[in-house]
């Protein structure tokens, strides 16, 4: 049970609203991967209100089609935090996100996974970001603040028991707890590192790519990423051509986008091996474990990490992929499990494994979220920055009200607003919230959409 602070005043939730907010990234071929050729970014947007006039806002990020699924999803769920008051869900959260996820009927159409997952996060993303703004804090700052018995009663354990246990989840917090201010004063002054995809979307020819390497390296940048998945011969020249760019000295990493058959994916890295490549990142099917686990005992030989985690659903997926040592870096989303709840689970376990954790970041408020995460981790958990990153792509920031900021060294710099960075500009709302956003209706008009394409 959560212990609440003379600053948790008790509200009364009233309303819970979502929309469906869209951009029109296709025309750009922003976004661009093997699997994902013309996605539009786009979100669930959820706000909860209260009475008193506080309200927290969460998304989930989705790729333009289906969003609508996704909207009735969470509108499925209202009457479960609609007239409830905050002390009730905070004091008893585990329990709560368990009634969330586990309701008799819904769970059906998706046992913490799926539509009605990516609903659920969209929801526990905004009671967050109503947590922070109650306390006067940024969402990592809340994190860190909070003691290890009280972090650890906001996670489920169920099913993860035979991995972790709430009495390990406690004593990895409280071994970490040394040095801990110290942590906190070098993460405000300095940021956290980040790398970037901004350079290498499928779709982007060759000028587009060596100019975004250039713009980047000029920002700070050591680290670079590019999709790749499609035509083995184009991958070996776009690793190439960015290899001639960045140098050898820089990171370089490469992402199939879960493209590949298991020994597909091992022969088509076979012929990538000689770029020196960090990781390969879903070289298959997200829920295939033991199949990343043969592709990752095949180019350990070649210095090449399995990186994979985006479109994990859940936290025992997770377990499996810690337990088996199919990854050798953890990507954690923030909107695709179930919030930050169920995320906590996931980075003490990969603590527990010693296995590092570098977030998928890039989508819509994906950027904004999970740096907060990344930054109670290096406080509370693994204590260090080692080998780890978060990444960042250069879209959609403008959107928010307090969006991500990368610094001159290309870090992430530390929020100081209150709640989890997650409100969008008003004007946003307004031009891009689907189908009547006025930018969706000049496109409309215009031709450059058909409402038949959604």
């Amino acid at each position: 049970m959560a212990h609440l602070t003379e600053r948790d005043v008790c509200l009364n939730i009233t309303t819970l609203e979502a929309k469906d907010i869209r951009w029109p990234t296709s025309l750009g071929a922003h976004g661009s991967d093997a699997m994902h050729t013309d996605p539009d970014y786009s979100c669930v947007y959820v706000t909860i209100s209260t009475a008193e006039g506080t309200y927290g806002n969460g998304l989930t990020f989705t790729l333009g089609r289906g969003t609508d699924i996704v909207l009735l999803a969470v509108r499925a769920m209202k009457r479960f935090v609609e007239n409830r008051t905050t002390d009730s869900i905070y004091r008893n959260f585990a329990q709560f996100w368990r009634e969330l996820t586990s309701e008799s009927q819904l769970r059906w159409i998706g046992p913490e996974k799926g539509v009605t997952h990516l609903a659920v996060a969209a929801i526990i993303n905004a009671l967050w970001d109503l947590w922070g703004k109650i306390r006067g804090v940024p969402v990592w700052r809340l994190l860190t603040d909070m003691d290890p018995e009280e972090l650890v009663s906001v996670i489920d354990f169920r099913y993860i028991t035979d991995a972790i246990t709430p009495e390990k989840a406690i004593n990895i917090l409280k071994t970490s707890q040394h040095d801990r201010q110290t942590r906190i004063n070098e993460l405000v002054a300095k940021g956290y590192p980040a790398y970037t995809t901004q350079v290498g979307w499928l779709g982007y020819n060759d000028d587009q790519i060596r100019t975004l390497c250039r713009k980047y390296l000029s920002k700070g940048f050591t680290a670079f990423k590019i999709k790749v998945g499609q035509n083995v011969e184009n991958d070996i020249n776009r690793c190439r051509l960015v290899r001639e760019e960045i140098g050898w000295e820089n990171k370089l990493m490469v992402d199939a986008n879960q493209i590949w058959d298991v020994n597909e994916a091992i022969a088509w890295m076979e012929q990538l091996k000689d770029f020196k490549l960090l990781w390969i990142e879903e070289p298959t099917s997200p829920d295939d474990v033991l199949g990343h686990k043969k592709i990752a005992d095949g180019m350990r030989k070649h210095g090449i990490g399995v990186a994979t985690g985006e479109m994990c659903c859940n936290r025992v997926l997770f377990k499996q992929f810690l337990q088996a040592g199919a990854l050798d870096f953890c990507q954690i989303d923030s909107a695709r499990i179930g919030g930050v709840n169920e995320i906590l689970a996931v980075y003490l376990m990969a603590k527990k494994f010693n296995i590092k954790i570098c977030p998928h970041a890039g989508g819509v408020g994906l950027c904004e979220m999970v740096q907060h995460l990344q930054m109670w981790d290096y406080t509370s958990v693994s204590g260090t920055m080692t080998d780890r990153m978060v990444e960042f792509v250069d879209q959609q920031h403008e959107q928010f009200i307090h969006p991500a900021v990368i610094n001159a060294a290309a870090c992430y710099v530390a929020p100081t607003q209150p709640g989890y960075s997650t409100e969008l500009k008003p004007e946003a709302i307004a031009m891009f919230e689907y189908p009547n956003g006025s930018e969706w209706k000049r496109m409309f008009a215009e031709g450059t959409f058909s409402k038949e394409d959604y």
